[in-house]
C-alpha cells in the first residue's frame, strides 16, 4: 500500500507540472519579440506563436530602384525575431523538459 501514496503524490507533482507549462506556453505566446535591421530602419515584430504581428519600415529604406536590399533587410528583421523566440521558447519551456528529450 506504501506504493500507492508514492504513485499519488507524484502523479501531483505531474498535475502540477502541467499546469505550470501551460501557463508559461501561454505568457510565452503572448509575449512580442522585435527584429532589427538596416540600423533599425526595418524592424518586424513576431509573436510567441511564430505569426509576424508587424512590419515597420522607415521610409528612407524604401527605394523602388533597390528593392531587393529592403527585402533582404526584412528576411533578416524577420529571422531575427524568430530566433529569439526559439531561444526564449528554449528558456522557458527546457525547464520542464530537462532529460526527458521532448519537442516543444
Amino acid at each position: 500500500m506504501r506504493g500507492m501514496g508514492n504513485m499519488q503524490g507524484m502523479m501531483k507533482k505531474m498535475q502540477k507540472m502541467q499546469k505550470e507549462m501551460m501557463e508559461a506556453q501561454e505568457a510565452l505566446n503572448a509575449e512580442q519579440f522585435e527584429g532589427v535591421a538596416g540600423g533599425g530602419m526595418v524592424k518586424v515584430a513576431v509573436s510567441g506563436q511564430r505569426e509576424v504581428v508587424s512590419v515597420n519600415l522607415d521610409e528612407s529604406v524604401v527605394d523602388p530602384e533597390d528593392i531587393e536590399m529592403l527585402q533582404d533587410l526584412i528576411v533578416i528583421a524577420t529571422n531575427e525575431a524568430l530566433k529569439k523566440v526559439e531561444e526564449k521558447t528554449n528558456s522557458t519551456m527546457g525547464k520542464f523538459t530537462q532529460g526527458l528529450n521532448l519537442p516543444f
